[in-house]
């Protein structure tokens, strides 16, 4: 299982008026896990785009357990659950700084020609 972590500290911007992680955010963290879990194994999207190659999400879940807050620095791990030729899917999960498990994820993207939108 291939794995990287990360570290997010929680902006206020990203919170509601109760001081919470507003639900919306956690899409942006699993994004830069996945960001940094590829630049970690010495590929970048700049890189893949530059070579016409896009990786749309297809598919997205999350579950929410407990409320991440202002402040907050949350660790992102990013985990690889599979890979094929034409697809790559990830496991997600978000722990604070006492190591309580806030969010899981998951998601899947697909290989895409830029220039036809088409699976490669």
């Amino acid at each position: 299982m291939q794995k990287h972590l990360i570290q997010v500290r929680v902006r206020y911007s990203e919170t509601d008026q109760m001081g919470v992680v507003y639900h919306g955010s956690y899409v942006p963290y699993f994004e830069i896990g996945r960001v940094e879990w590829l630049r970690n194994k010495g590929i970048s999207y700049k890189t893949l785009e530059e070579s016409g190659i896009a990786l749309p999400i297809v598919s997205m879940t999350l579950n929410y357990k407990k409320p991440a807050r202002y402040d907050d620095e949350l660790r992102v791990k990013t985990i690889l659950k599979s890979q094929t030729s034409v697809k790559i899917e990830f496991d997600y999960e978000i722990h604070n700084e006492q190591n309580q498990l806030l969010t899981t994820g998951y998601s899947m993207l697909v290989f895409v020609d830029m220039k036809t939108g088409r699976p490669i």
